[in-house]
């Protein structure tokens, strides 16, 4: 008898520990560096270099970075900062259904890229029903100027630089006539595009991307800030405060019009 109480004795005793170690909450290290025990302002550190990142308080426009070398159908040099096409699309079309965004500010600092995969981007920019802004910072060459003039209005910094050329490729090229009618078809759709989106004429774009005096290895032109104003590329000469200032103006006009 006296055996049989011990043998419960010590089983209570057994549930008892079992059921406190569950309640228990493991006690995190705080030495642990894993990504569970970071705190928020930790991760903002390693992965922004600041404690705190200002969150806006009324989500009414996006913005979206185009920055490095524009990604197309085949995957760049690792090394390089990329922009995938197939992350910009399906962001656009979200931005497309949201009702509370009304504007989207485009920051560019590209050395261009993908042909295809550039002027999808743009296009589509160009077709949403959000106002749309673009700004030129660093620089946005090649197939980065129609994404500088996709939006519904462009500025640029005053020490950004655009370069303007006609359509090249890497690699094998078949030497035939045919190879050469497709470069010239795929060129004249940039054109077309560039001057249907900003105030540039056919001639001066044309003009600009075959001038020999400006590259060494290439023809083409540099422009810097007020060059890419002057010649109607781009609408004005400004930065962050000036982009934002014209986008919600262009916002309000829009809900003004509406009502």
């Amino acid at each position: 008898m006296n055996d049989d109480k011990k043998i419960l004795e010590n089983s209570y005793i057994e549930l008892s520990l079992d059921k406190d170690k569950k309640n228990k909450k493991p006690i995190k290290n705080q030495c642990d560096d894993s990504p569970d025990n970071e705190t928020e302002e930790i991760q903002n550190i390693k992965q922004m270099g600041v404690p705190n990142i200002p969150q806006p308080q009324k989500k009414d426009i996006q913005c979206i970075t185009i920055i490095g070398e524009i990604e197309g159908h085949y995957i760049g040099n690792p090394q390089k900062k990329a922009t995938k096409y197939e992350h910009i699309i399906p962001m656009l079309y979200s931005i497309e259904e949201s009702d509370e965004i009304k504007g989207v500010l485009i920051i560019l600092n590209t050395v261009g890229g993908d042909v295809e995969a550039g002027l999808a981007m743009s296009e589509l920019i160009n077709s949403i029903s959000k106002k749309v802004v673009t700004l030129v910072l660093g620089g946005s060459h090649s197939i980065g100027v129609p994404l500088a003039t996709a939006g519904d209005y462009s500025f640029i910094a005053p020490t950004a630089t655009m370069i303007v050329h006609p359509i090249r490729t890497n690699g094998l090229v078949i030497g035939v006539n045919e190879t050469f009618e497709y470069f010239k078809k795929m060129q004249d759709r940039i054109v077309e595009f560039i001057t249907r989106t900003s105030k540039i004429k056919r001639e001066e774009l044309v003009r600009l991307m075959h001038a020999k005096d400006e590259l060494v290895s290439d023809v083409g032109s540099v422009l810097i800030g007020k060059e890419a104003v002057a010649c109607g590329l781009i609408d004005e000469v400004g930065g962050l405060k000036e982009a934002l200032g014209k986008l919600r103006a262009l916002i309000k006009e829009d809900e003004q019009d509406k009502n």
